[in-house]
């Protein structure tokens, strides 16, 4: 995502100056990609404050999701590691079974929070992740039901401020369209700059998904 590399980038550049004149620091935390820094002993604790910098600067990208199946998981994942975002899972209080999540039988309960919306508030564990007003950029990710977004991600969407973020929704299904659960989730949260959504299959590849997360302005 050109926006989000481009924060990410510029956030890094500037720490790494910070951090060079700091060249006596006596850190021994290894670089954030996992690989230790290779300078001489003179610049090791530069290399380190420099690394634990970037770390503190990679967190205003929020990836928050709910997977009944684990689909849109695996999407989040994908996205989270293009981004070095955050990961916020939403999860049911009352989570959902095997058996809730048959839509063939009109007796299971996604049906009939289908058929009767007013059993669709769906309580969460948590809907807001610690340091909310630090993320710029929010991902937010679900399946599709019925043609909209699965309402387990309603009330994340009602009970944060979206105010000066920037909102990007996706989705996972088999065959149906992301449609209009953008838009309607837009509608329900009353600020943010929203953006066009993207649907996923659900055996879409890595290379797929970042090139996506790379094609975003």
């Amino acid at each position: 995502m050109k926006k989000v590399i481009s924060i990410l980038a510029a956030g890094t550049m500037t720490m790494g100056l910070l951090a060079g004149c700091g060249s006596s620091s006596e850190s021994t935390e290894e670089d954030t990609s996992g690989q230790a820094a290779q300078e001489d002993s003179a610049d090791e604790g530069s290399t380190d404050a420099a690394a634990s910098d970037e770390a503190e600067t990679s967190g205003n990208v929020l990836i928050a999701y709910y997977s009944a199946t684990g689909n849109t998981e695996a999407v989040a994942n994908m996205i989270a590691d293009a981004t070095e975002g955050d990961l916020f899972e939403l999860e049911p209080t009352e989570p959902y079974t095997d058996d809730d999540l048959n839509w063939s039988d009109d007796n299971s309960r996604v049906s009939q929070e289908h058929e009767n919306e007013d059993q669709r508030d769906v309580e969460l564990v948590s809907t807001t992740p610690e340091n909310w007003d630090s993320y710029d950029t929010v991902f937010i990710g679900y399946p599709i039901w019925w043609g909209i977004a699965a309402w387990p991600v309603d009330h994340f969407v009602e009970d944060n401020d979206f105010t000066g973020k920037t909102v990007i929704p996706f989705c996972t299904s088999a065959s149906s369209g992301i449609g209009d659960s953008g838009e309607l989730l837009a509608d329900m949260a009353g600020t943010g700059d929203w953006q066009e959504g993207q649907r996923f299959r659900s055996s879409v590849s890595d290379e797929d998904v970042v090139a996506w997360v790379e094609s975003l302005e």
